[in-house]
């Protein structure tokens, strides 16, 4: 990719010739071939044309050579139009898979393009040459160029990231990845080349733009040395020699990732720049695959190094050292020695020092150096020695240090044990891995210095930088056969970079749908990899990969295999991670990315994550004479741009050595040592991972904050050649790439987008007369035009600028197009040769005409030309006039012709005219409506606003009246509630009594509790002890097993190594330790056992305190009752004394409550009225307002009616707001009364509490014995019906082995007609190709009768024809998932497959084993043993290989998976556009099914509405009669009352007449007045609860006539409006029916056509269709069955006349005898499923049942429900009944058809006997059949007997029950009646009283908002007002009577208080009582003409009276 100056022109390798793309010939040859492409082994896709289509499978034409293939459908993918190819941004590509992408990609790198654009990706592939495209013209072409301005480029991505950085001010970020070799770092050198052309500071540009790249332009360019620019771009050479290396794929490889910053200032000049390094591969500095180079560092040395400088460094030959594994490899086309100078001189440039520059290169050396150290093993013992140190020495020089310092170090480390430090002996694999991770480390921390350095150079602190463009350089995803550690990090990263790509790209997406204002709900498709990136990062909570691993690093027993089985035992039900297909030697787990499938193998992975090193080496090389090395191993140097570093994938694999942990602190990994000697200086334990993971998310936090750019580098070949495009392979780097997800994401939202004008150019011509003539706006003109195209809205949106278009939708339209053009086309050439034809023949009969005229005329002047007067005539002819007659006609036809347009076109214009005045008047008449409409209007508001003013006035003056009076009541109440404080303390000492009383109940039922809750938690802990025994248990085998390891270990351990004696001594120690804890555990063991037998005695004894404490909680029961008796019997005794005492205390009390309540509600409900006036009075002002606004603006436009609907809205609000604030003022009131009642209940129900009780326990006890007997019952019929299950399990097992038998048998006969029919094969086969055809048509033949059945019954249902239609279409998906299911299938049979190889596997190697052994014992038969291993070898090579091709089977079927699911959303595109075509039709139905509920809705809702209304007007009519008469009745009590009264006062009078007698007692007279004067105050508040009761009922009489009245004016309304509505929508809906029928008939014409064409089959199908008639009215499963069995019947009837009795039919039969097996086994099923519906039927009455016996219990007032829930269950049981006698007919004809197929198989079974003998086994089969179904039949019948049985038992039952609950309801009805008091009978009728009133304000509001959605218009306002002023007349109608009456009432109760008054001074006095008499007439007077009239039943009069006689002695003795 290198600049050259060529000749070639550079715009070849930029621009797409559009002439090839628009090419008309190869768009007809796509439109006209049906182009797709195949998949293809050699070129991944191929194209090829669709010839032919056979169910799954498609025969394809190959374009290239024309040969014909048989492709499956799942495999084709679909081919993009012409105008899409070579398309620049391929997110454009209207069909978006791989094949197309991939030719995108194919055709435009053969053209020599290798840029293009994939959405946000810019995907390069390496061209593997120069090319003309990098140098200063092109830098300045792109300059300041927009990126769709110009062809695909790096310079495009790298500009558009300079010029979003200086006009957002946003830092910007470009990620370079892709494999090694594809172009990464070239690229990244090309933008740093950019910017550094674009951004530099310098004015002498030209000497310094582009990169020298010879030594000659750097000796040119030494003057500008030091430059930052210069700097910036000399700083790649020198990471390049000391990171890069050869590799197989490329030759300058990079080895370590890279992230450089370019920093630049606010005007856009760079200004420093710094360099971040990741994943530097330090093994290649050790070891090296083959035909690869370490890094180029250690060649460039070797080979352009001086002989001074060698000898400065100890240098030798290539060969001589030990990690140069493969020598000097030769790069092509570069010399190591050309790049040392260059190297060299780069440093210069760098202004590094030459000390510096010395002494990195004796690092290099040494790093070498450690490579020649040989190390030895002793002979006696394993112990490392080093024989020659010569290598050491060298390598001490190099890097000062002592030698035998060193040497000590690496063979005897000192290791720290407990507080002492002992010298510990190496063995030799543990030296040499000390020696190579000692080398690897100082070349990591060279490269870290080194890049230190660079940025320290790079870095200026005179320019601050304003903002910054990274470039981040990194591997890409890569899977490889077996991937470590290093590519796991790898992986991780990409995941990362990957979601960051999906999350910003979706943003963009979003970004430009809003910019659009496209509706559009955001997917964040970034969360799609986060379950991947949580299986390796995630910390706790099923830890993932890097957690696991740095958990494993803790424990210093821990291997690869104990963390692999950790994280598949933490991590195995992740979806993200599976188990290895492969054999568990290749690989340990597998992950599954984004890209595909990955297996890691964890070798080594313990090791690399911990990385130690040997602390005694790093502190001496920390304390190295040479400056350089100390600071490369001191602290503050790591601490400079800390990133993780690991070994690569390519690493070889290292010496297995012994693990140990190492400590990587944060100084730098210098502090770990082998062993115990753990250095913790400043950090704690660090490992690589914990470290890389705090890198990355560093990383991802900068590239978060910055704007990202995506480029994607692709490898086309491993061969390194130009021109040459391997498609799997970029197949499989775009898939790691990433460039397919996005792809995938694009297909989610609307890839395609096009401008409107474009589309309207372009596709104006598929809608010739959507568009009017005349300007129109681009985006209407292209709405008219989607809206003529009919297309899905789904698959489409329009934006502000653009149209938007899913995948696949541009080119139907193409090819709509395409076809379009071709008929248009077609049709122009007919016109014009028809044209052309018509014109040539009228010449020819012109001169044929012409001719005969010339023949004639020649004649006839032959026969005159001698003739004198033919001369004279043609002489004196010209002379007349009459000749010129002709041409005077003609100007006079002229003339005319003039004259005839001129009256034309003025008729024409008066047509115009008068069609303008007619339009005119109409206009004025419409206008002069609207004035007349609007005066009316102005008059109407007029009027309502005087009679709201004079109505206001009135409330004002009702309002003042109100306010005095409420001050006068208030007053009252608080005497009142004084009173009330008295009682309730007398009723507080009564509450605790009870509760001393309930508090000793509640410590009984407290202590039971306790009790329980102590045994629970007993057998809790007996459960918890068992599981620690369990536990202990598997302990102690664990330990158990891991002492055999250790001694199994020690024993092998003596065997190799005696001198190790400290070794096992401590593992001696650990053995007693191990034996310690054995017996410890053992004590405890059995400790844990004594502890279970105690508490086993524990648990017995405690079972036998709970049965005595079950026997005291009897004993207490018993006591409690008889308490509970006794304290009854005390209430009771308390209650009748203090009833006796406090009846008239309460009654009064209650009266005056009841009193303030309505008081207080009346004046709520006159404050809340007058809000609504207010509210109306503001409304009346506002519509005012709009009206007078409405009048001067009639002339106005469309907007100003907007604002007159608003007003209109606005008023419907504020109306909303005032019912709303009345419904709040109702619920206040309703608090008030609620609180009222409350307290007047709990005085009641207080006392009463104790009566209640021991009822409610009788009724309890009742309830549990009823409950036990239907327990009871349920119990038994449970049993019986567990008997009869499990006798008819053992019927079904008999039949079962029966069937399993003749099942036998008939493989038996299978077999031996195989043998006969292999005879007859040959001649078979070419018939059985004919019968397979004539199969397939027999079977398209009945789908066909099925279909055309299923359409004449949809006839009669018009909805179910369209149904049917799109469940036709849903059939080919679920036919596509039956594929994909079969493909599943398949999979798991390939896996038993594999399973069993593995079995044969399993016992190769066992018999191999068995051969060793013989081997051991007989040395004799070796050669037999050998001969029989080479077999065995081969069958095992043999079994590999047939594994490898199953496990590409395997991963063929995954493939064929993963396109089924990618394909899914095509077909569902496809689909859709197959659904357009009935759109009309299906919109159509859905508006006619939305109107038909709707209508059904509405009409239901209102009837329901209706009948509601109606049945509560019935229910208040009633209740207000009882209401009235219990009036009645209490006033008649009251006038006894008054008789009473009398009597009294004339006994009164009768003692004051008496006082004659001197000798009377004074005290008998104080008694005396006494009684009187209480009597004076019951009657007082007696007559004072009979004015309020009749107030409150009078005002709740009148408040319910209101509401009626209004209910039942806007229901009437409302029903009028909704008939209305409903008539006009039926029409409407006739109509459509209309439509809807006119088009079924058509369909049915063309239907008919259809079947007329298929005349001949007719015959074969009309007992096929008799019996499809028949089928259809049983069960869908049994019509399925059936016609399968007709459909085989008829096939081998046919097969039978053309092939005599073929080995086809017999399998044939056989399978219809199964077939019929099953069919009958499947209605014996479905039998028993109707069986069990019945019995839950039954059950289910049965529960309804239970619930009216319950509601029976609870309530006696509901008999009449019960028998009507007894009538609804009657019916019941007759609808189960009638049910059973369909099953019955249903059965019957289940029987007829088996005849029916009984009677075909004889006749088949016939035939066959009189063609071939063999049939006769086939026939026994059949009678066979025959027998098992009159075994069922009878079976059948049994059942149904049963059935019957059971249902006539469970009636009966039924029933008897019925009649028991109806007498427990009369009996309790009779109890109730009895205990039923006068006092609970009125509280009771006032409570439903007050809840009628609210429910009837709950319905009133219902009705309110039910007419506000219904009436939304101003005319609907206009009643609704209407409506608003008749109910505030009424109400203040009904206002003014409740002023009278409480007028009236007031002034009566005021006339009886000053009788009551003048009673009392009178008695005080001494005097007469005679006015009091007169007084009480008066009041009686007034109350009879205020009460309602009625008469009173005696009955009531006389328990009246008897309860005030029953009253009044007990006051008298008082």
């Amino acid at each position: 990719m290198s600049q050259r100056s060529g000749q070639e022109d550079p715009e070849r390798y930029l621009f797409v010739d559009r002439a090839v793309v628009y090419n008309p010939t190869a768009q007809a040859d796509w439109t006209a071939k049906r182009l797709v492409w195949i998949p293809s082994e050699r070129h991944g896709f191929e194209g090829a044309s669709i010839r032919e289509e056979r169910g799954d499978e498609v025969v394809v034409e190959l374009a290239e050579n024309g040969k014909k293939a048989i492709v499956n459908k799942d495999d084709i993918q679909k081919m993009n139009p012409p105008k899409f190819s070579k398309v620049e941004d391929m997110a454009e590509l209207t069909c978006l898979n791989e094949a197309s992408v991939l030719h995108n990609l194919k055709d435009r790198y053969y053209s020599g393009l290798i840029y293009t654009y994939s959405g946000l990706f810019c995907v390069v592939i390496n061209p593997y040459k120069n090319l003309p495209i990098y140098s200063e013209n092109i830098i300045e072409m792109y300059r300041g160029k927009k990126r769709h301005e110009m062809p695909p480029h790096i310079y495009a991505i790298s500009e558009s990231a300079y010029r979003c950085m200086l006009q957002d001010r946003e830092d910007q970020s470009i990620l370079c990845t892709g494999e090694s070799g594809a172009g990464k770092t070239e690229n990244t050198k090309k933008v740093i080349q950019y910017l550094a052309y674009v951004a530099s500071s310098h004015k002498g540009r030209k000497d310094h733009n582009i990169p020298p790249e010879s030594p000659k332009q750097v000796k040119q360019a030494q003057n500008s040395v030091g430059e930052l620019e210069r700097q910036l771009l000399q700083a790649n050479p020198i990471l390049e020699s000391f990171g890069n290396a050869k590799t197989v794929k490329n030759d300058n490889s990079s080895r370590f990732g890279k992230f450089i910053r370019v920093n630049f200032d606010v005007t856009g000049y760079i200004v420093g720049a710094n360099i971040e390094t990741y994943l530097l591969e330090k093994s290649r500095a050790i070891r090296q695959a083959k035909d690869e180079r370490t890094f180029h560092v250690f060649y460039q040395l070797l080979a352009g190094a001086g002989e001074h400088l060698k000898s400065d460094l100890l240098l030798e030959g290539f060969n001589n050292y030990r990690f140069l594994s493969n020598g000097n490899i030769p790069i092509p086309g570069q010399q190591d020695k050309d790049n040392f100078q260059e190297t060299m001189e780069a440093m210069q440039i760098m202004s590094f020092g030459h000390e510096e520059i010395l002494s990195m290169l004796k690092v290099v050396s040494a790093v070498l150096q450690f490579g020649n150290i040989v190390f030895k093993k002793e002979r006696n013992t394993d112990q490392a020695s080093m024989p020659d140190n010569t290598s050491a020495q060298k390598l001490c020089h190099l890097l000062g240090m002592n030698v035998m310092e060193f040497t000590r170090a690496i063979l005897t480390p000192r290791i720290k044990v407990g507080r002492d430090y002992v010298q510990k002996a190496q063995t030799k694999e543990q030296a040499d891995f000390a020696i190579e991770a000692l080398a690897k480390a100082t070349y990591e921390r060279l490269f870290r210095w080194l890049v230190h350095r660079i940025n320290k150079a790079l870095d200026r602190t005179k320019r601050q930088g304003a903002s910054f463009i990274g470039i981040l350089d990194i591997a890409g995803f890569e899977i490889f056969q077996l991937n470590s550690f290093e590519q796991l990090c790898i992986n991780y990263t990409n995941e990362k970079l990957q979601q960051l790509f999906n999350h910003t790209m979706f943003i963009l997406e979003q970004e430009e749908y809003q910019r659009e204002g496209i509706e559009w709900s955001f997917i964040d498709f970034g969360l799609d990899l986060q379950p991947c990136i949580d299986l390796i990062e995630k910390p706790a909570n099923a830890p993932g990969v890097l957690a696991l691993l740095d958990e494993e690093c803790w424990f210093p027993k821990a291997t690869d295999k104990t963390f692999v089985e950790k994280l598949t035992q933490e991590q195995g039900t992740h979806p993200k991670f599976q188990k290895p297909r492969q054999l568990k030697d290749k690989a340990d787990f597998c992950i599954i990315h984004y890209a595909g499938r990955v297996d890691y193998k964890a070798d080594e992975w313990l090791m690399k994550n911990m990385d130690p090193l040997n602390d005694n080496v790093a502190t001496l090389l920390h304390q190295s004479t040479d400056k350089f090395v100390s600071e490369l191993w001191k602290d503050e140097i790591q601490t400079i741009q800390r990133a993780s570093f690991y070994d690569n994938v390519t690493s070889l694999d290292e010496p297995s050595v012994d693990r140990i942990v190492g400590l990587d602190q944060v100084a730098g990994m210098n502090e770990t040592a082998f062993g115990a000697t753990y250095k913790t200086k400043k950090g704690m334990f660090r490992t690589v991972g914990q470290l890389y993971k705090e890198s990355l998310t560093k990383l991802m936090a900068t590239l978060r904050n910055t704007n990202p750019n995506f480029v994607r580098c692709i490898i086309p070949n491993h061969e390194k050649r130009a021109g040459k495009l391997e498609p799997h392979l970029v197949l499989d780097q775009l898939r790691c790439n990433g460039v397919l997800e996005g792809i995938r994401i694009c297909r989610q939202g609307f890839p395609n987008r096009i401008v409107f004008q474009e589309f309207r150019q372009r596709y104006e011509i598929l809608t010739p007369n959507a568009i009017p003539k005349g300007f129109m706006d681009g985006k209407q003109a292209c709405e008219r035009m989607i809206q003529a195209l009919e297309l899905d809205p789904n698959l489409y949106r329009i934006g502000q600028s653009k149209i938007f278009f899913r995948t696949g939708v541009l080119a139907h339209l193409e090819e709509e197009r395409d076809l379009k053009i071709t008929d248009i086309i077609i049709y122009f050439q007919s016109v014009c040769r028809g044209y052309l034809a018509r014109k040539a023949f009228s010449k020819k009969q012109q001169q044929l005409s012409a001719l005969k005229v010339l023949q004639r005329n020649c004649a006839a002047y032959l026969k005159l030309r001698h003739w004198q007067w033919w001369r004279l005539f043609t002489k004196v002819k010209p002379l007349l006039q009459v000749t010129r007659q002709e041409e005077e006609l003609q100007a006079k036809d002229e003339e005319l012709l003039k004259v005839k347009e001129r009256q034309l076109k003025v008729e024409n214009e008066l047509v115009e005219t008068e069609r303008k005045y007619q339009q005119l008047l109409e206009e004025k008449n419409i206008l002069a409506e609207q004035l007349q409409a609007e005066t009316e209007l102005f008059a109407e508001a007029e009027e309502m606003r005087a009679r709201l003013a004079s109505r206001k006035q009135e409330l004002e003056e009702i309002l003042h009246d109100l306010e005095s009076r409420v001050e006068e009541e208030e007053e009252r109440n608080q005497s009142l509630q004084n009173e009330k404080k008295k009682m309730q303390g007398h009723i507080q000492d009564l509450e605790e009594q009870l509760d001393e009383e309930e508090a000793a109940r509640q410590k009984l039922q407290l202590d039971k509790v306790t009790a329980e809750a102590k045994i629970k938690k007993m057998e809790e802990d007996i459960l918890l002890l068992e599981d620690q025994n369990s536990k202990f248990l598997k302990e102690k085998k664990l330990l158990e097993d891991r002492i055999s390891e250790t001694t199994s270990q020690l024993a092998e351990e003596e065997e190799k190594a005696k001198n190790l004696g400290k070794i096992k001594n401590k593992q001696e120690m650990m053995m007693i330790d191990l034996e310690e804890r054995l017996k410890k555990e053992e004590k405890t063991r059995q400790e844990l056992e004594k502890a279970k037998r105690k508490l086993d005695a524990e648990n017995t004894d405690l079972q036998d305190q709970m049965v005595e404490v079950h026997a005291q909680i009897e004993e207490l029961k018993v006591q409690l009752s008889k308490k509970e008796e006794e304290l009854q019997a005390l209430l009771a005794r308390s209650d009748e004394e203090t009833l006796q005492k406090n009846n008239a205390l309460k009654q009064v009390r209650e009266l005056q409550a009841q009193l303030a309540e309505l008081q207080e509600d009346l004046e709520s409900e006159k404050l809340c009225r007058s809000k609504a006036e207010k509210l109306k009075r503001d409304l009346s002002e506002e519509l005012e307002a709009l009206k007078t606004e409405l009048e001067d603006t009639l002339d106005t436009t469309a907007a100003q009616q907007e604002l007159r609907t608003k007003r209109e809205q606005e008023v419907a609000e504020l109306k909303k707001a005032i019912e709303e604030e009345t419904k709040n003022h109702e619920a206040q009131i309703q608090d008030m009364r609620q609180r009222h009642s409350v307290a007047l209940e709990e005085l009641s129900e207080q006392l009463e509490q104790a009566k209640r009780f021991k009822a409610n326990l009788e009724k309890n006890k009742q309830g549990l014995e009823t409950d036990n007997k239907e327990l009871a019952s349920e119990v038994k019929s449970l049993l019986q019906a567990k008997t009869d299950s499990e006798h008819r399990r053992k019927k079904l097992e008999s039949q079962v082995q029966e069937f399993m038998s003749r099942a036998t048998e008939a493989e038996m006969t299978k077999g031996e007609l195989s043998e006969r029919s292999h005879k007859l094969q040959l001649e078979l086969d070419n018939v059985s190709s004919i019968l397979e055809e004539a199969e397939k048509k027999g079977i398209k033949l009945t789908k066909d009768v099925e279909s055309l059945e299923s359409q004449l019954q949809d006839t009669q249902e018009l909805l179910k024809e369209e149904t049917r239609q799109k469940l036709n279409l849903s059939s080919r998906i679920r036919q596509l998932e039956e594929d994909k299911n079969s493909l599943l299938e398949q999979q798991e049979e390939e896996e038993e497959s594999r399973r069993n190889t593995e079995k044969q596997l399993q016992a190769v190697q066992a018999q191999l084993c068995e051969s060793k052994k013989k081997l051991d014992s007989d040395t004799s038969v070796m050669e037999i043993l050998e001969e029989a291993k080479r077999k065995l070898q081969k069958d095992l090579e043999l079994s590999q290989q047939c594994l490898e091709e199953k496990g590409m089977a395997m991963d063929k079927l995954e493939k064929t998976k993963s396109r089924l699911q990618q394909e899914l959303e095509d077909l569902m595109i496809s689909l859709d556009q197959q659904r357009q075509v009935a759109s009309n039709l299906e919109k159509k139905q859905k508006k006619f099914d939305q109107l038909l509920a709707e209508e059904k809705t509405v009409s239901a809702r209102y009837a329901e509405e209706r009948d509601r209304a109606e049945a509560e007007a019935r229910e208040k009519e009633t209740k207000l009669l009882s209401l009235a008469k219990a009036l009645e009745d209490m006033t008649e009590a009251k006038e006894e009352l008054e008789r009473f009264n009398k009597q009294l006062r004339i006994e009164m009078e009768d003692l004051m007449s008496s006082k004659d007698d001197v000798g009377k007692n004074v005290h008998e007279l104080e008694k005396s007045k006494r009684t009187l004067e209480q009597q004076v105050d019951e009657m007082r508040t007696q007559l004072e609860e009979l004015e309020d009761e009749l107030q409150a009922t009078e005002d709740a009489k009148l408040r319910l006539e209101v509401n009626m009245q209004a209910m039942k004016a806007q229901f009437d309304r409302d029903l009028q409006t909704r008939d209305e509505q409903g008539e006009e929508k039926k029409r409407t809906l006739v109509k459509q029916v209309r439509e809807m029928e006119a088009e079924l008939e058509d369909e049915r014409k063309q239907k008919t056509l259809a079947v007329a064409a298929r005349k001949k089959l007719e015959m074969d199908l009309n007992d096929l269709e008799g019996q499809i008639e028949a089928a259809n009215k049983g069960r869908d499963e049994a019509v399925k069955q059936l016609r399968k069995l007709q459909a085989q019947m008829k096939d081998y009837q046919r097969e039978l006349e053309e092939a005599r009795a073929s080995r086809d039919e017999i399998f044939t039969q056989s399978k219809e005898s199964e077939k019929k097996l099953k069919g009958l086994e499947a209605e014996i099923l479905q039998l028993h499923e109707d069986f069990a519906a019945s019995e839950r039927a039954r059950r289910h009455a049965e529960q309804e049942r239970d619930e009216l016996a319950d509601e029976i219990s609870n309530s006696a007032s509901g008999k009449s429900s019960l028998l009507d829930d007894k009538r609804r269950l009657e019916a019941r049981i007759s609808q189960l009944e009638e049910e059973l006698e369909e099953e019955q007919g249903n059965m019957e004809l289940v029987n007829d058809r088996l005849k029916k197929s009984s009677l075909q198989v004889e006749t088949l079974s016939s035939e066959l006997t009189t063609e071939r003998s063999v049939a006769q086994k086939a026939e026994n089969a059949r009678q066979q059949i025959e027998r098992q179904a009159k075994e069922l039949k009878a079976k059948l019948a049994e059942q149904e007997g049963s059935v019957k049985a059971k249902f006539k038992a469970s009636i009966t039952a039924l029933e008897a029950k019925i009649l028991q609950v109806e007498e427990q309801l009369e009996q309790e009805g009779k109890e109730r009646a009895a205990a039923n008091k006068v006092v609970r009978r009125t509280e009771k009728k006032l409570k439903e009283v007050m809840m009628q009133v609210e429910d009837e304000r709950r319905h009133a509001d219902q009705f309110k908002e039910q007419m506000e959605k219904a009436n939304a218009r101003m005319k609907q306002l206009k009643r609704q007002l209407e409506e608003a002023e008749e109910e505030a007349s009424r109400a203040s109608a009904s206002k003014r009577k409740l002023q009278r009456e409480l007028d009236d009432a007031t002034e009566a109760s005021e006339g009886l208080t000053r009788e009551v008054n003048s009673l009392k001074n009178r008695l005080r006095r001494g005097g007469p009582v005679s006015t009091f008499s007169s007084s009480s007439r008066s009041g009686r007077r007034n109350l009879n003409l205020d009460g309602a009239s009625g008469d009173i039943s005696d009955d009531d009069a006389d328990s009246r009276a008897s309860d005030f006689n029953d009253t009044q002695p007990t006051n008298a003795n008082e």
